[in-house]
């Protein structure tokens, strides 16, 4: 019996453990990626969540659509509200989490948000 429950608390925490290349990100990009395997979002969609300045660690409350019928999924709500805000349905260029910190020229999703932001204002044309 207590064989077993070792097994059940190893495999408990197994999924817990932060794996070694997600060791050299900076926290606040490690939070990005965690929060995109527990609420099963897309690159994209994290990125969009991003953009719209989305707390990571605050995402469980807007992904209760199980208990609370009238909440749209998450993915969903995050490809809405970035429709809504920005006109279009996915950024430009996307950019894997795990990449956000890797890069040597700087930090690509910064990059990114800038291409995006740049892009917007050239296609609003001011004279």
């Amino acid at each position: 019996m207590r064989r077993m429950t070792m097994l059940a608390g190893w495999f408990v925490w197994k999924s817990l453990r932060v794996e070694n290349s997600q060791r050299a990100l900076p926290p606040q990009i490690r939070a990005w990626v965690e929060a995109r395997k527990r609420h099963r979002l897309s690159y994209a969609q994290v990125q969009m969540a991003r953009e719209l300045g989305l707390n990571p660690g605050k995402l469980g409350k807007l992904s209760n659509h199980g208990q609370e019928p009238w909440k749209a999924p998450l993915p969903q709500f995050i490809e809405h509200l970035y429709l809504k805000r920005f006109g279009r349905e996915q950024p430009r260029v996307v950019t894997p989490v795990e990449n956000w910190g890797r890069s040597a020229a700087g930090n690509p999703a910064r990059n990114a948000l800038a291409a995006n932001a740049r892009s917007d204002q050239a296609g609003q044309g001011s004279p």
